[in-house]
């Protein structure tokens, strides 16, 4: 599939106007980085989808219709924002654990670890029953097979998949679930009387309120795309839950931050005032998590009636998988794309893709839906519940198609980046980072708040 016809896809399931899509520019061309899977295609059109949809909310706000560009090269970059990032002039580096990514087991078949959040890593460890070394993990592995492993570590909130090709996760009771899921989904809460948009103002979203209650890659970049077409973010995490640094600081620009520990009944009221003023709320929790501190779908509504709740999970809504902990790295793993992608490199190991695009397209595709889910609302009414998983977001980018050269695509070094890149002061010192890939003729898009260290700001709306 072209980008051309991947952008239009995205559109169409946002149930957005197709004249708008006269206003979009796409350049470059495949491969955009090295692998067999079309993942410059997959970022140029999630980058469109979202850019587009910020234009059209300006443009419903009584703002000028106009030219939207995404380039190719530019959006395969942003892809792998966390990568490019430095502050202070170093790199903190990739924040992969010691014992994460792949290991053998006694069956001959892998399970990828992820081990990056602390607990995640003591319950692995304390599961196998072995040191904090990767060559004890990979010998007390010899006495499981990948399946029995992947499922005693679900069944203990860990995060493990077992490697498996296409045939076998279309087979998969989960696989089969997420091929029947929307790539982007819309569910009408209730009956809430329309709520006009604002009145226009200089950037696409000023005076939206977005809640931002995610962490790692997809769910922060929803929210920093928002922020970059001027929406009002107000990042909620807590003392006590973990995110590494490189992600906190890449992904936090343009919003303020605070925090909230939900077991504590006082935050749960000041989040519930901090959803009666929001225009949009975004969570990237497991299934049911928000709901047992009393945050489900349904309260939300209530708490403000016409509010657009975006939601992101990891192994899709309807599937047995569906409250399981995810991440990029194992959803790859588990859906089969790095069986593939290591057969068409000629290996036998299963090998990742070049960057965590499940995390970065499902994150320009949760800001579309919002912003779609926005203008649903003052055109129907109705509060809005909009999905988006990581393993149906791996099913789309599988159906792009393959690329037979894609190996021919060059790895990324700085020096071929460095004119996509912005410098800028921070909470964490002199920032180089991606700029957003987006590009607007009118309202070109920026970070008016710097990148701040969790807890800066105070639980209250600016």
């Amino acid at each position: 599939m072209t980008a051309d016809a991947a952008t239009r896809e995205i559109w169409s399931l946002l149930g957005m106007e197709a004249e708008a899509l006269a206003a979009l520019s796409l350049t470059g061309a495949e491969p955009a980085l090295p692998s067999s899977f079309a993942l410059g295609t997959a970022a140029r059109a999630t980058v469109a989808a979202s850019a587009l949809a910020a234009a059209r909310i300006h443009e419903l706000r009584g703002g000028p219709r106009q030219a939207v560009t995404v380039d190719m090269r530019h959006a395969a970059t942003d892809f792998h924002s966390e990568h490019w990032l430095t502050f202070d002039g170093q790199s903190r580096g990739d924040g992969w654990d010691r014992i994460a990514g792949l290991h053998r087991c006694g069956d001959g078949r892998y399970v990828r670890l992820h081990t990056n959040f602390p607990h995640h890593r003591e319950g692995v460890l304390r599961l196998l029953g072995c040191g904090y070394d990767r060559a004890e993990v990979t010998a007390a592995l010899q006495s499981w097979t990948a399946i029995g492993f992947e499922d005693a570590a679900a069944a203990s909130g860990l995060c493990v998949t077992a490697a498996r090709d296409f045939a076998e996760w279309d087979a998969h009771p989960n696989g089969k679930a997420v091929q029947a899921e929307p790539l982007i989904g819309f569910e009408r809460l209730d009956d809430a009387p329309p709520r006009p948009l604002p009145p226009a103002a200089a950037r696409p979203l000023a005076g939206l309120r977005v809640l931002d209650l995610t962490r790692v890659i997809a769910g922060p970049v929803a929210s920093r795309t928002l922020a970059a077409h001027g929406a009002e973010v107000l990042r909620i995490t807590a003392p006590h839950l973990f995110n590494p640094l490189p992600l906190e600081i890449d992904t936090s620009r343009g919003k303020r931050s605070a925090q909230l520990d939900l077991r504590d009944p006082a935050a749960r009221e000041t989040l519930e005032g901090l959803i009666a003023e929001a225009d949009v709320f975004i969570q990237g929790y497991r299934q049911g998590a928000l709901a047992g501190h009393g945050f489900g779908p349904e309260r939300i509504a209530a708490l403000r009636p016409g509010i657009v709740q975006v939601s992101l999970c990891a192994y899709g809504f309807s599937g047995p998988w569906a409250t399981r902990r995810g991440f990029d790295s194992l959803t790859q793993t588990a859906s089969g794309m790095n069986l593939a992608e290591a057969a068409a490199a000629g290996e036998s190991v299963p090998r990742a893709l070049p960057v965590q695009a499940l995390d970065h397209a499902s994150g320009y595709l949760l800001a579309a839906g919002a912003l779609a889910g926005l203008a649903r609302r003052a055109g129907q009414g109705g509060s809005w519940h909009v999905r988006v998983s990581l393993a149906r977001t791996g099913h789309w980018i599988r159906g792009l198609g393959r690329l037979a050269d894609g190996f021919a695509a060059p790895a990324p070094e700085r020096a071929m980046v460095a004119d996509l890149l912005e410098v800028s002061e921070s909470g964490f010192g002199r920032l180089e980072a991606v700029r957003h890939p987006g590009r607007l003729a009118v309202t070109p898009p920026f970070w008016a708040l710097p990148s701040v260290p969790p807890g800066t700001h105070p639980a209250r709306w600016g």
